[in-house]
């Protein structure tokens, strides 16, 4: 049953690690997060996957271990390639010593395969299937086994994993009540790879490429910016974060991954670096700004139509026709018979509407204002009974889908409303952004999702011809190629391409080679207009990655296919940090110290992605100016900008200097 990836070449060094971690999963992101533990942090790893996949599941041009063990040998050779020397050599060799990647093959997380996975003995493990009820039962039978074993789930149910977290963590201190603290904060963390990579995908249909990073209350933009002219100098804002890909702005340029050796993008260059770096456009941190005031979540749209809908125009306007009659009517009655305002307003209403008995034997006044009664109501009442049927019309349709409506233009057309496209979705009608959405399935997840929202939805094979232009994609900004299919993101960019030329387009696309060659060719063939790819597993993946670690990542940016990674660190046993100087402590390549929290340390909030609420803690406790003579103290805590490997080299001092951190 098991499987072993070829190991690579023992160094002498052992892996300071002890203990191992389980990764559990059904599809890319379980071997993205096995990669990322392995040849980034150096742990040694269990991966658990089903004995066998379909081969159209999503992203996964493999199955099982023939896939985990390509990827494995890809990155192995990346690493190799970037490891030994340039900004990213980082001293020790990540990988020495550590044992190859064992794969399990096990249909079900059960006690009979974590038995065999270790996880009994296992530092951490990650429940990462795409089924949440599945995530849920195996996260149970795990704590069970082992009270003290570090768990993070991936559950797309945001509340419930809010409760499942607490659930989980009170069940770790009652079985193991040594725990201290801080490894009971770190016992359990729930995350959703969708919502970890919504913010990203929808920053690539932005114009500038920003991308936003919250913390503590606190909004931090960074944005890409063109390469300066001739002569000219390039703004570097608050500081460069990322050099791009020499290539970028090539026509036959690529989106730079981690194999794209010197020519790929620089993350978190120094001075010189940026001074060298000529024709290279730059991500820079452009700004520092406050969040407003937490409220409460957004709302996602009732079961019923708008009262704009219901209550149309036309009812609208039949209404105050009626009444408006009503109301002359009856202050003619009332001057011309001297009858009672309120006694003649009923009678004119009964013969507006029919009902009154012929003014027989009544004075004149009375009989003309009958007959002007009926006359209105003749003319009146068919317009209110339109408007009526059309308001039921209007609450029997809430529940369809929309069209897009005549005359619709700079809209985003979104492919996919699954996991990934509904949260990116909702990200986009928060910023205010017009969507059009594709799906072929009816009862996919997000269709529920796009009708709250009032979103219009075109159902159909986006591969058919015609449903792309029932989306307007002729009239709109930008395509976000979602599915969970690579090739069919792909046809759907290039007919989209040859409908409307300068069209944005982001696809997501798994394998980075794919994405290259992608990127390469459509850079060819449409050099003025601009392409992204992204992967959705290739941007979860970290976060679930430093939460195996017991730490936390504020948020992940991309820099065209590599991540750069916002993390809120403790000095205290980080000999890289303790007692070093802001300007010392920068590591190009690495990391740099980019914030101060100032809060003293027993007011400060575990959670700094959550925002600054009114009380003792507000305003932000968050120091951006920091003097680069500032001396870093061990009971401060930092934010710090780093790439994969430089965090990972953070945490493996951190561990060296206090294993049981």
């Amino acid at each position: 049953m098991l499987g072993h990836v070829p190991p690579l070449p023992q160094q002498p060094q052992r892996s300071p690690f002890s203990g191992h971690m389980v990764v559990c999963g059904d599809d890319a992101l379980a071997r993205r997060l096995a990669v990322e533990l392995r040849y980034v942090y150096g742990e040694r790893v269990t991966l658990v996957l089903p004995p066998g996949r379909d081969a159209r599941a999503p992203e996964l041009p493999l199955t099982g271990r023939g896939l985990a063990s390509a990827l494995f040998g890809r990155m192995s050779s990346a690493m190799n390639r970037n490891g030994g020397s340039g900004a990213d050599s980082l001293g020790d060799d990540t990988n020495a010593g550590v044992d190859p990647v064992r794969v399990l093959a096990a249909a079900e997380p059960s006690d009979e395969a974590f038995e065999e996975a270790g996880v009994a003995s296992a530092t951490a493990l990650a429940l990462v299937y795409d089924d949440d009820e599945r995530n849920i039962r195996a996260a149970l039978t795990a704590r069970r086994l082992n009270p003290r074993l570090r768990l993070v789930i991936r559950l797309y149910n945001r509340k419930l994993g809010q409760h499942l977290e607490t659930l989980l963590d009170q069940a770790a201190a009652v079985a193991a009540p040594g725990l201290d603290r801080a490894a009971l904060d770190a016992s359990t963390t729930v995350l959703s790879d969708a919502d970890t990579a919504a913010p990203a995908l929808a920053a690539t249909v932005l114009t500038g490429s920003s991308k936003v990073i919250q913390a503590e209350g606190l909004l931090l933009r960074a944005a890409e910016r063109l390469p300066p002219g001739g002569g000219q100098i390039a703004d570097p804002g608050l500081c460069t974060l990322a050099l791009l890909s020499s290539t970028t702005h090539d026509p036959a340029g690529t989106e730079g991954s981690d194999s794209s050796g010197d020519e790929g993008p620089r993350l978190l260059p120094d001075e010189r670096q940026v001074a060298a770096a000529t024709g290279r456009g730059t991500v820079v941190l452009e700004a520092v700004s406050q969040a407003g005031p937490a409220g409460p979540p957004p709302r996602m749209g009732g079961r019923g139509a708008p009262l704009g809908q219901v209550f149309s125009r036309r009812l609208r306007w039949s209404a105050l026709g009626v009444g408006l009659a009503v109301l002359g009517l009856a202050i003619a009655s009332t001057i011309t018979t001297g009858d009672n305002p309120v006694h003649a307003t009923y009678l004119t209403l009964l013969d507006l509407f029919a009902m009154g008995d012929p003014a027989i034997g009544d004075p004149m006044a009375r009989q003309i204002i009958q007959l002007l009664s009926g006359v209105a109501g003749l003319m009146l009442l068919p317009l209110l009974v339109a408007g009526v049927l059309e308001a039921f019309g209007s609450l029997r349709t809430a529940s369809s889908l929309r069209r897009p409506p005549r005359g619709l233009s700079g809209h985003v057309v979104l492919l996919g409303l699954g996991k990934i496209g509904t949260r990116v979705l909702v990200r986009l009608r928060e910023l205010g952004i017009p969507v059009v959405c594709v799906e072929e399935d009816p009862d996919a997840r997000g269709i529920p999702v796009a009708r709250r929202l009032h979103v219009p939805v075109v159902l159909g094979d986006v591969t058919q011809e015609g449903v792309l232009e029932a989306a307007k994609i002729q009239r709109s900004r930008a395509l976000l190629a979602l599915t969970s299919v690579d090739t069919t993101n792909l046809e759907a960019a290039l007919y989209a391409r040859s409908v409307k030329p300068d069209l944005r387009v982001a696809l997501r696309l798994y394998d980075d080679e794919f994405a290259t060659a992608v990127y390469r060719t459509l850079r060819t063939a449409h050099p003025q207009a601009v392409t992204r790819s992204r992967s959705v597993s290739h941007l979860a993946a970290p976060a679930f990655a430093v939460a195996m670690m017991g730490r936390q990542i504020l948020g992940a940016i991309p820099v065209e296919r590599k991540v750069m990674l916002f993390a809120a660190v403790e000095v205290a046993g980080h000999r890289q940090l303790e007692g070093h100087t802001v300007e010392q402590a920068f590591r190009a390549g690495a990391w740099r110290v980019l914030a101060l929290d100032a809060t003293p340390p027993g007011d400060r909030r575990p959670d700094l992605t959550a925002p600054a609420t009114a009380g003792p803690q507000a305003p932000s406790g968050l120091v951006w100016d920091l003097h680069p003579g500032y001396v870093l103290r061990p009971e401060d805590r930092v934010v710090i900008a780093a790439t994969r490997r430089g965090l990972a080299e953070l945490l493996r001092g951190r561990l060296r200097v206090s294993p049981g951190a």
